[in-house]
C-alpha cells in the first residue's frame, strides 16, 4: 500500500495502514505501508495538518513550514514545475521541508489539545507521549510525521511495517495507491469502503448534534484507548 506522510494522519490513514492488519490467537501478521518519501511537498494537504474536535467545532492544527536551503537535507524534484503547480504542490522534495519553530504554534496546540480533549476517557494516558513528539522538534517535516505516525500506530496497536519509496511513481499508476486520493478538500469514502462507515464516542457529539467524520486518527485513541484497535478489525 502506498501514503504518503501526515502529520498525526486522518483516520482512514490509519484504518487504511490497519487494514491487512491480521491479529490472531497464534500469529500476527503486520501490514505494509511504502510512505511517499520523494514526492514534491504537496500544499494544504495532511501532510503538514490535522484536525480535532474542540468544543466550538472543528479545529485545525497546523504545522507551518519553510524551505530548506539546498543541501541541508535531501532535495529532489520529481516531474515539471507546471505538473506540480497544478496539483497544488511546491517543487521541493518532501523531506527538503522544514519545520518552522520561529512562531509558538507548539504551545498553542498542546493548548488546543488540552482544551479539546482533557475529560475523554483516556487523554490522560497518551497527553505526554503526544506532546514528547511535539518536544523533539524534529527539523523536518518528514520526521515530525513520521514520528506521529510510529506513535499513533504503536499506542492503538497497529502492527505495521513503514519503508519510504525509492522513487515517484505517478499517481494511480499501481494498486493500492492512496497519496493523493486522502485530502482535506476531497471527498473521502475510505471508511465506508472498509466498511468502517459508524461512529465512536466523542466528547463533544451531543454538541455538535451526532458524530463528526474525518478528524485526526488523535479522536480515536483519546476517546477510545486500547479499543481503538477494535473498532479499526471491526471486532
Amino acid at each position: 500500500m502506498l501514503l504518503s506522510s501526515a502529520y498525526f494522519p486522518p483516520l482512514s490513514w490509519l484504518a487504511l495502514a490497519a487494514r491487512d492488519f491480521t491479529l490472531s490467537p497464534d500469529r500476527v501478521l503486520p501490514s505494509a505501508v511504502q510512505l511517499e518519501a520523494c514526492e514534491n511537498y504537496c500544499k494544504q494537504s495532511y501532510r503538514n495538518r490535522c484536525y480535532i474536535l474542540a468544543g466550538d467545532g472543528v479545529q485545525m492544527l497546523q504545522v507551518p513550514v519553510k524551505h530548506a536551503v539546498k543541501g541541508e537535507v535531501p532535495f529532489a524534484r520529481t516531474g515539471s514545475l507546471s505538473d506540480v503547480e497544478e496539483r497544488g504542490t511546491s517543487p521541493l522534495n518532501i523531506q527538503a521541508m522544514l519545520v518552522d519553530y520561529s512562531t509558538p504554534w507548539v504551545v498553542r496546540t498542546k493548548r488546543a489539545l488540552d482544551t479539546a480533549y482533557e475529560t475523554s476517557a483516556y487523554y490522560e494516558y497518551y497527553r505526554d507521549d503526544v506532546f514528547a513528539v511535539l518536544d523533539a522538534q524534529p527539523q523536518t517535516l518528514w520526521e515530525l510525521n513520521l514520528a506521529s505516525i510510529r506513535l499513533l500506530l504503536e499506542k492503538t496497536g497497529i502492527a505495521c511495517t513503514l519503508s519510504p519509496t525509492c522513487s515517484f511513481a505517478p499517481p494511480d499508476s499501481a494498486p493500492d495507491d492512496y497519496r493523493f486520493s486522502l485530502h482535506p478538500k476531497q471527498p473521502d469514502h475510505v471508511l465506508e469502503t472498509l466498511g468502517l462507515n459508524r461512529p465512536y464516542y466523542q466528547v463533544f457529539q451531543g454538541r455538535m448534534g451526532g458524530f463528526t467524520p474525518r478528524l485526526s486518527s488523535l479522536d480515536l485513541l483519546f476517546n477510545e484507548g486500547p479499543d481503538s484497535i477494535l473498532w479499526l478489525k471491526r471486532l
